[in-house]
């Protein structure tokens, strides 16, 4: 089973909770054990499972890859000004794989999955979702 869905971004970076999203997926597709596969179309968006309880951790996350790859310095830059979106998309990678449990995702209480945004605003980030 196969579903795609978008969601629009409102800021150059950030992570977006798309966890309600999948799980409504995986919940219709009626699957007890498998896989769901989580990917994000686009060459400058990843997709990560953190912490949800404390936005802080969120925030840490984007702190840290700007730490890690400074905006502008990068010789894509001299195409579109996004060199770093694409090296950040890069390490975080664009999908994400979970274990279907009991027909719920096997998730932990404090894990949520996230799409990660590093070239927003953007009005559809298009995210496929895969159930195996």
């Amino acid at each position: 089973m196969q579903e795609t869905f978008t969601i629009a971004t409102n800021s150059r970076e950030g992570l977006y909770d798309i966890t309600d999203e999948v799980a409504a997926i995986v919940s219709r597709s009626g699957i007890v054990q498998g896989i769901v596969n989580v990917y994000v179309r686009g060459a400058t968006a990843g997709i990560m499972i953190q912490e949800n309880w404390d936005d802080s951790v969120q925030t840490d996350v984007i702190q840290l890859l700007r730490k890690l790859i400074p905006r502008g310095v990068w010789l894509h830059d001299a195409q579109d000004g996004n060199g770093d979106s694409h090296l950040k998309a890069g390490i975080t990678g664009p999908q994400e794989t979970i274990p279907i449990m009991n027909g719920t995702m096997g998730l932990s209480t404090w894990q949520n999955i996230f799409l990660c945004e590093f070239d927003g605003p953007r009005r559809n980030r298009e995210i496929i979702v895969t159930i195996t």
